[in-house]
């Protein structure tokens, strides 16, 4: 009897194994959204880290994280730094790439509860007096993230994330734009 539930537990490990061994070795997750404000406006709120807590969808996850910038005030070198609850837990954030108005590129370390390195990545593309933002997030999943994958949908889970976070970046800088003028009335003759 012994003898089968260790053959039964054993077979059990190799499926789950073999299961998780086939899942991708990287992940991507994309989603965007259209503001009625320029490039350049956009790209300013995402391009210093001191002006995510305006629109950032887990900013407001725990009231008492504790939040360090260093390097440079915005653009590359850029770092933010977090510590905080079990929602966000402690991570890291360096800007490596800024390309004014078209592009922010974001080295993304996670250190707990689990440690992970990604990459995110935002664009900037002007229509019509409008701009498309789009924001990305790419990394390689390591045994046990593709052990998680089987459970829990991580393009669903973080899409939300980005999702709100479009939303919340979008109020911020339509809320911001400067409002239209006055037409100037002729005096009556």
């Amino acid at each position: 009897m012994r003898k089968k539930i260790l053959g039964v537990v054993l077979v059990l490990v190799v499926v789950f194994v073999v299961a998780v061994s086939s899942r991708p070795a990287q992940f991507s997750i994309e989603r965007s959204a259209t503001m009625a404000a320029p490039p350049s406006r956009v790209f300013e709120h995402v391009d210093d880290f001191r002006k995510w807590e305006s629109w950032s969808p887990w900013a407001k996850l725990d009231p008492s994280m504790k939040v360090e910038f260093s390097g440079a005030s915005s653009g590359p070198g850029a770092v933010y730094h977090w510590t905080g609850n079990q929602e966000v837990g402690e991570g890291r954030m360096t800007l490596l790439e800024s390309q004014t108005s078209e592009r922010v590129k974001i080295r993304l370390e996670f250190i707990k509860p689990f440690a992970t390195v990604n990459l995110t990545e935002s664009s900037f593309r002007e229509e019509g007096g409008r701009t498309t933002v789009r924001w990305a997030m790419s990394g390689e999943n390591s045994f046990f993230m593709k052990a998680f994958h089987l459970f829990m949908n991580m393009d669903k889970m973080v899409g939300k994330d980005f999702e709100k976070g479009l939303a919340n970046l979008k109020a911020v800088v339509e809320s911001s734009a400067p409002k239209p003028k006055e037409p100037v009335k002729s005096p009556n003759p």
